[in-house]
Order: structure tokens, then sequence, then C-alpha cells
């Protein structure tokens, strides 16, 4: 498989190098995170709605904190890129931005 040359293909090259299933849907975790913590409650509500369920990760010391929701389809770049585009649009006014992703495998 080809994949675009940036950050997501680099990941999606690395999975098919391990023989991912990309036929197949799976769990892809997405993580928003905020220029400051905690996120504006505002933020956390609109994720909620558009993400469903998501899970909140306090800071913990070298860690910044974020919130990780997930989606169950077939993974593929162009999902990725939607998905990231569309929550970091939905963040971009709470000082949040969705830029990294990934699946258990």
């Amino acid at each position: 498989m080809k994949f675009p040359d940036d950050a997501d293909g680099d990941v999606l090259k690395r999975l098919d190098e391990s023989g991912f299933d990309f036929s197949k849907p799976t769990t892809i975790d997405f993580n928003v995170d905020f220029d400051s913590w905690p996120p504006h409650p505002d933020a956390i509500a609109k994720l909620r709605e558009f993400a469903g369920s998501i899970q909140i990760y306090e800071p913990d010391g070298e860690y910044n904190g974020y919130i990780l929701f997930n989606i169950h389809q077939v993974l593929s770049y162009e999902l990725v890129k939607e998905t990231q585009e569309k929550f970091t649009t939905l963040m971009a006014d709470y000082g949040g931005v969705c830029e990294s992703w990934g699946v258990l495998h």
C-alpha cells in the first residue's frame, strides 16, 4: 500500500508493515489536546455530543491532560484526516486540537 508522506501516513505505513488488517473495522483512538487545562466545560459537552463516550485524562506530572474518544470503522488515511480536521475545528474556540491517534494492534 502507498501512504502520503506525512506523520499520519508514516503511522499507517508502519501498521501495514506489521501486518495490520485494513479491511476490517477497528477501534481508533483520537486525542484532543488543549492549550490550557482544564478544558472549558462547553468543550467537554461538545465532545460528548459529537463523539459520544469520552475519557478525560488529567495532567500527570510530565504529561499534559487530554481527552480521548474513539470510533470503530475501517482505518484509512482519509478517515484519520477528516476526523482530525472535524474535531480540531469543533474545538478551535476552546484552544483544542486533534492531532494524535492510534490503534491497539
